[in-house]
């Protein structure tokens, strides 16, 4: 892993993150911290809060407390920089979008249907590059499996350089071997910009092999901690049971 910080981030940190709706508390007495070099996995049953954190982040959530990013420096970064990867993008698959096209409207430096220039085009054929899949740029946006739009999307998300990258459960309905590629890939993001990443997933075995740190939500948090740790904790049992761990696990 790379001891430099090419975000310019160092931490993030919630203290005392709490989010109401109506007579509801959807998230009470949150305090965590998350720092660059890191994948932190958020887990928890349906319900617990994980969306409404992440939401909460990206400033789509009025929440209570303090959320504050910090440099190497301990100064604080007054906008930093966030890339987010949804769980799902409802579109028209019928519409003759290419990925490029898409790509470049994105970015918002072109309508979508605006011929995009040739320096721009180089620049997504690039990004696309960087995730492995530059053949994609010519296919038509929806024609894209499942995977295919999600290394688009984290192509989006990952230019420029983001201080904080969030995943939404972006893999759900993903094959194995699509799983794999795309948490492979977030870790290779992980290591060679020394980014912090924050993960909603259910994929608890993927999460045990890729996460740095995890942390089980239940609208407050009830347990932190490598996977090992968590996934020993009666909390954990309580919510998914007991969890084997794979064979060639230590």
């Amino acid at each position: 892993m790379q001891t430099h910080n090419s975000c310019g981030l160092c931490s993030i940190t919630l203290k005392d993150i709490q989010v109401v709706s109506g007579q509801d508390t959807l998230l009470d007495n949150i305090n965590l911290q998350f720092h660059c070099g890191e994948l932190t996995a958020l887990i928890g049953k349906n319900g617990a809060g994980k969306t409404t954190l992440l939401k909460a982040i990206l400033g789509e959530r009025p929440y209570k407390g303090e959320i504050s990013y910090q440099d190497h420096h301990g100064a604080k970064i007054v906008q930093p920089k966030i890339g987010y990867v949804p769980q799902q993008m409802d579109f028209d698959r019928s519409t003759p979008v290419s990925v490029s096209d898409f790509m470049a409207a994105a970015r918002g430096k072109s309508p979508v249907w605006w011929k995009i220039g040739k320096s721009e085009k180089k620049q997504i054929q690039e990004m696309l590059e960087d995730m492995n899949c530059a053949y994609l740029a010519d296919r038509r946006l929806g024609a894209l499996s499942g995977g295919e739009l999600q290394r688009v999307l984290l192509a989006l998300a990952t230019n420029p350089v983001p201080d904080l990258l969030i995943l939404d459960e972006p893999v759900s309905g993903v094959d194995m071997a699509g799983l794999d590629l795309f948490y492979h890939r977030v870790t290779e993001l992980r290591d060679k910009y020394h980014m912090a990443i924050l993960l909603v997933s259910h994929d608890l075995s993927l999460i045990r092999r890729y996460a740095d740190k995890v942390v089980l939500l239940d609208k407050t948090v009830i347990a932190q901690g490598d996977a090992d740790e968590v996934y020993a904790t009666e909390a954990f049992r309580s919510v998914f049971g007991y969890l084997e761990k794979e064979e060639g696990e230590a």
